[in-house]
């Protein structure tokens, strides 16, 4: 598999752009046929509950949250040439806010979620200079695992594992971003905190880290202006208000970025991960509630 996937994006890498983005589309478009039904039909569900939509709003939303996926997977395959481009495909709104949070030198914490081409926002950032700290999901598949990183790292990006907090915590102390995609479900080791107006159980990573290095927080995002060229928006930083309950302040940051989170979602619906059942640890923890009963 890694072979296969080494060789594709050599052949990738030798396309025009727009051929790229005509690929990924036909790719989308054809896999959105083979997505089962019940993962549709839960996507659409959640997407009327959090956003009110008609009937043909939620089937458009559902269909371009999926078959924007082709666009990323040539994206990813072509990261080797992503240097030449990166000017001409991606511009930057609010990047002072990154080089200020970054001043004091106790590291920076990068909350982003699964909207529009999370790949690209981190190749973006350190292919152009900023000291970023995927961190990563470790694959079941290992091949892929590992070309996944090793094509991150190519565009300047450092690579660790979400069970590597230790790792995060000393790379922070030498002044670097480390960048968290929050808006999963996080099952157990979550807080539950409402997401669009639903209990969801949310990660702590983000706060957690930035109370520990009194590091700011940077929500960033990137949306899409047409296929193929981005708008990577770093937002005014978020500091932990810091008192003597240190559970408390977590939640409370938590809430901030998810309301920052919602809003950017509201904003380019069609751009976030809407396959992703981010309810389900709540919704099953409430029916085992009630089967109880």
């Amino acid at each position: 598999m890694y072979g296969v996937m080494i060789i594709l994006s050599k052949f990738v890498c030798v396309l025009p752009l727009k051929l790229r983005m005509w690929i990924g589309n036909l790719i989308g478009n054809l896999t959105w046929l083979l997505v089962p039904k019940k993962r549709k039909i839960m996507a659409m569900r959640n997407i009327q509950l959090s956003l009110n939509t008609t009937l043909q709003e939620t089937q458009i939303i559902a269909k371009a949250s999926w078959t924007r996926f082709g666009r990323m997977i040539m994206d990813v395959l072509a990261i080797p040439i992503l240097p030449k481009e990166i000017k001409q495909r991606v511009r930057f709104i609010g990047i002072e806010n990154m080089d200020k949070a970054l001043v004091d030198g106790n590291g920076v914490v990068l909350a982003t979620s699964h909207s529009g081409n999370w790949e690209m926002l981190g190749a973006a950032l350190a292919t152009s200079g900023y000291p970023l700290v995927g961190v990563a999901q470790k694959q079941a598949n290992l091949a892929m695992d590992r070309f996944i990183n090793e094509y991150r790292t190519l565009s300047g990006m450092h690579v660790t594992y979400k069970s590597g907090v230790r790792e995060m915590i000393r790379l922070m102390g030498q002044g670097m971003i480390i960048g968290i995609l929050m808006d999963q479900d996080a099952a157990e080791d979550g807080v539950i905190l409402p997401f669009f107006h639903r209990e969801a159980s949310c990660p702590q990573g983000t706060a957690f880290l930035a109370r520990m290095k009194k590091a700011p927080i940077v929500p960033t995002f990137i949306t899409e202006d047409k296929d193929g060229y981005y708008t990577i928006t770093c937002q005014v930083p978020v500091y932990v208000e810091e008192t003597n309950d240190k559970t408390k302040d977590i939640i409370r940051t938590i809430q901030l970025l998810n309301t920052i989170i919602e809003s950017h979602i509201r904003k380019h619906p069609e751009e976030w991960f809407w396959l992703h059942n981010r309810w389900k640890y709540t919704e099953e923890t409430l029916k085992n509630k009630v089967d109880l009963i």
